[in-house]
């Protein structure tokens, strides 16, 4: 038992501690692999045996995954990979006619939809946006653990709510299950928004949704492990609403955030 509790006082104290420790050996102080073995950690009781080995304390790799189970200490393991979508149904697929007319003159005349999946500990969080071609702006988003069609409707729903367009809207997405599904098409309907879809399997087809997303991934999400969902989606609220919104620079807007570039054509459309 004397073993145990030697092996237990050198797997959860942190470096600080077990340099401390009385009668540490003088090899152990000078071990960085056993201090990094001291709570959450990248490191398997099979490698933290071989630390305690190498630093010369006799503990085998069961008695490690013993200690480790008792202090509810596990290495980081890889996520496992998204699974792939599912097609949507053929007879629901709508042309391309947005067909790459991602510059557009006035608000509210093309919109474009899609949505990304974001690792959380609790498991993935579902994110839909609806931007507005003419600023780039995020004008509608949904967050869910489920991705679903009436994620996409609550999205878009936002968007119409904020935007109130007067005039039917072109909404372009790929040809996901979420996006053929038979309550969407009517939703779309009954909004007054028409349906475009991009060509199967090309993603350039919707640039700008992509493009969203790649900014979202490297400015915010990237190397980042959300404890839940409800904390990754704060900041993701807080990235499209308190960030790209307001403030990131785009160059499809001279250098303007989306806001700006808007709040500058209104300005400029009052004084006419």
């Amino acid at each position: 038992m004397a073993g145990d509790f030697l092996a237990l006082d050198l797997i959860r104290r942190p470096a600080a501690d077990v340099s401390g420790w009385p009668g540490c050996p003088l090899k152990l102080q000078a071990s960085g692999n056993v201090a990094e073995c001291s709570g959450p950690t990248n490191y398997g009781y099979r490698n933290i045996a071989l630390d305690l080995k190498e630093v010369g304390e006799t503990c085998g790799k069961n008695r490690v995954l013993r200690l480790m189970g008792g202090l509810n200490i596990a290495s980081h393991r890889r996520y496992r990979r998204h699974r792939s979508f599912n097609a949507g149904d053929l007879s629901c697929v709508a042309d391309n006619r947005l067909n790459r007319q991602f510059d557009t003159p006035l608000p509210n005349l093309r919109w474009v939809t899609d949505f990304t999946y974001i690792r959380t500990q609790e498991g993935w969080l579902y994110v839909t946006i609806v931007i507005d071609l003419f600023s780039r702006r995020v004008i509608g988003w949904s967050l869910s653990s489920r991705a679903t069609s009436q994620s996409v409707m609550d999205a878009h729903l936002m968007a119409v709510w904020r935007r109130q367009p007067k005039e039917p809207v072109l909404v372009h997405s790929d040809q996901g299950e979420q996006y053929t599904a038979r309550d969407w098409l009517d939703f779309l309907k009954a909004h007054q928004l028409e349906v475009s879809m991009s060509r199967r399997g090309n993603c350039h087809d919707n640039a700008v949704a992509e493009s969203f997303f790649s900014s979202l991934q490297l400015e915010r999400v990237k190397k980042k492990i959300y404890p839940t969902r409800a904390e990754a989606g704060l900041d993701l609220v807080q990235y499209i609403e308190g960030y790209y919104n307001h403030h990131r620079r785009h160059s499809n807007n001279g250098g303007l955030s989306p806001k700006q570039f808007e709040d500058n054509y209104f300005r400029k459309l009052s004084s006419v």
